[in-house]
């Protein structure tokens, strides 16, 4: 009997329901994976109340590592045994086998192991589009990193520090900054009191950062936009305080002629070499030892509530993993 979470109806954490499901052999194209650990992401907590809508009913979670179980027709990439990651769509990681295509799957290298590969692939590949493809961090840059001490945050963070970058990260609390500044932040400014836009003018001379990557959205724009350089680059690719509101683009340039932009994963990666090639930097990072992968909190596969409730409460740090 295998189980996954699934919602009918969009809302709160109370929503994700332990179900069984039907799992059977894997259409041309897909393969079948016995999941040996789910990552945890803010996008999830977006799927289940709708802000990124999805049919009903509908399984939940894009980040998984296991056991390729068995392939379907037409299947090169992968085959039955191979130790695997993924992260991107379709929906559906939090189950403990699932279906699905082979097109997102990466080996895993030996040198990962399986809670580490659950852990990195979201949060990971996001951090190398950031950094290798949308803005590509330079040696000198300063960087402006929201979240410093999240997922996203800490993977970045140990990026730019690792590209000659002067990284400043933003945090909540002391906590979070002793944990951001272990991770690679040369400067910590806590958004909960202090004026980021005047703190990132100090630190950096009044000149401003080359790139904000912002994952927080409404409540930080405004700042995002302040701490930029001339001709600086903006980057929202998240909304864990609510979507940005509508702004008029003559702003930009009354800002110094800056850029913006909202990247996904999903745009990074529809190429196969893409992905490969974003992969391939990520998985030699981490078996470099440049960049450490936090697992802070783990839960059962059955409590994804309760996950999604202390995720959404900030009580969480660097990533979290189900375990089926």
């Amino acid at each position: 009997m295998v189980h996954a979470i699934r919602f009918h109806e969009t809302g709160g954490p109370e929503v994700l329901r332990w179900e069984t499901v039907e799992v059977g052999a894997p259409a041309p194209g897909q393969v079948r994976v016995r999941h040996e650990a789910v990552g945890l992401n803010f996008i999830d907590t977006y799927h289940r109340t709708g802000l990124y809508p999805l049919p009903l009913p509908s399984g939940i979670g894009l980040e998984g590592a296991g056991v390729v179980e068995a392939i379907g027709e037409g299947v090169s990439n992968v085959r039955a045994g191979d130790r695997v990651a993924y992260a991107g769509g379709p929906v559906g990681a939090y189950s403990e086998v699932r279906c699905m295509p082979a097109a997102p799957l990466l080996k895993l290298p030996d040198a990962i192991d399986f809670r580490t590969g659950a852990a990195m692939m979201l949060q990971g590949l996001t951090s190398a589009y950031l950094l290798r493809k949308t803005y590509r961090v330079q040696a000198g840059d300063a960087v402006l990193i929201h979240a410093a001490a999240g997922g996203v945050g800490l993977i970045a963070c140990q990026w730019a520090k690792a590209l000659g970058a002067t990284v400043i990260g933003t945090t909540s609390s002391e906590e979070k900054a002793a944990l951001a500044r272990a991770h690679g932040a040369d400067h910590i400014i806590f958004y909960n009191r202090e004026d980021v836009a005047k703190r990132v003018r100090e630190i950096t001379g009044g000149e401003g950062v080359a790139v904000v990557y912002d994952g927080v959205g409404k409540d930080t724009f405004m700042g995002s936009l302040d701490s930029l350089r001339v001709r600086g680059m903006m980057v929202s690719f998240g909304n864990a305080s609510g979507p940005v509101p509508p702004f008029d683009p003559l702003l930009l340039s009354q800002k110094g002629s800056i850029f913006i932009t909202r990247p996904t994963l999903m745009h990074h990666t529809a190429k196969r070499e893409e992905l490969e090639e974003l992969g391939g930097e990520l998985f030699a990072m981490v078996a470099s030892g440049k960049i450490r992968i936090e697992v802070n909190q783990t839960y059962a596969l059955a409590d994804a509530a309760q996950s999604h409730i202390d995720l959404e409460a900030r009580r969480t740090t660097g990533s979290t993993i189900l375990l089926p």
